[in-house]
């Protein structure tokens, strides 16, 4: 991951946390970027030790969108070059949502375009009290086509279209209350209610955590009552007689913590 030149990464106490490194460009989101990202949390999958992702931004925003000098000289290019440029978009926002570890981003500043979708792919998201939120798309003669399906998952189809279809700036209250952000929060209390959410997840399971992420993923997809029994019920019989439910039981009786805890020094 020291390979990394548009991204750069801090591991440290159960803790992935992935920058976007092109603070000049506000974070403007370029191929290279796409794939650094999808590689990166690729990689951090297979990762024992990190049991938490954190997706920031270096310097004043945390992503102002796909790179336009970048994206004009692809559109000139063809229909395939730009089918492909769009896959790389629908692979990142998946490495995301996919990702078996709980994944935070934090949004301050400017946060337009495609940095929505990062945001949207992501399972909490801290917002800065001061940010400001854009789906820019139709203004560039596009539609947020990728990002389409995540934003979806936090924010009705009606107010979607309102904010899609205008291309009106929207402040982080607005965005709290569409539901794109989980929390809203002074710049200076920010890092404090980051870390007090990641000392719960340290206490959290790990395979219980990759589970209910999975679960939530195929719940969206059951379309009977029959799938919605199955899927659940099999599920519960796995997690009760693996060694970690074991553990944790075990633990809760005899009044210790479970053998997961990542007690961090103080």
């Amino acid at each position: 991951m020291d390979s990394y030149k548009e991204i750069c990464v801090d591991t440290k106490d159960g803790v992935a946390t992935i920058w976007l490194n092109k603070p000049d460009l506000h974070n403007a989101v370029s191929i290279q970027m796409l794939d650094e990202l999808t590689d990166c949390f690729h990689t951090i999958e297979q990762m024992d030790n990190v049991r938490v992702i954190v997706l920031r931004g270096k310097g004043k925003s945390f992503s102002a969108g796909a790179n336009l000098i970048n994206m004009l000289a692809v559109s000139k290019s063809g229909y395939e070059q730009n089918l492909a440029d769009g896959y790389k978009w629908t692979s990142c926002l998946s490495s995301i949502a996919n990702s078996s570890k709980p994944t935070i981003a934090i949004a301050k500043g400017n946060v337009f375009g495609g940095g929505n979708g990062f945001l949207a792919a992501s399972d909490m998201v801290i917002a800065d009290e001061n940010a400001i939120f854009l789906f820019s798309e139709v203004r560039l003669g596009l539609a947020p086509s990728t990002i389409l399906p995540y934003v979806l998952t936090r924010i009705n189809q009606q107010k979607a279209k309102h904010l899609m279809l205008t291309a009106k700036r929207f402040n982080a209250t607005e965005a709290y209350s569409h539901g794109l952000v989980d929390f809203l929060i002074p710049t200076d209390k920010l890092d404090a209610l980051l870390n007090s959410i990641i000392t719960d997840l340290r206490k959290a399971s790990p395979n219980g955590v990759k589970e209910i992420k999975r679960l939530i993923r195929e719940l969206r997809h059951c379309t009977n009552i029959d799938e919605v029994s199955n899927l659940t019920a099999n599920s519960i019989a796995t997690l009760k007689v693996s060694t970690e439910a074991q553990e944790g039981i075990s633990a809760f009786i005899e009044k210790r913590k479970p053998s997961w805890t990542m007690e961090i020094p103080e």
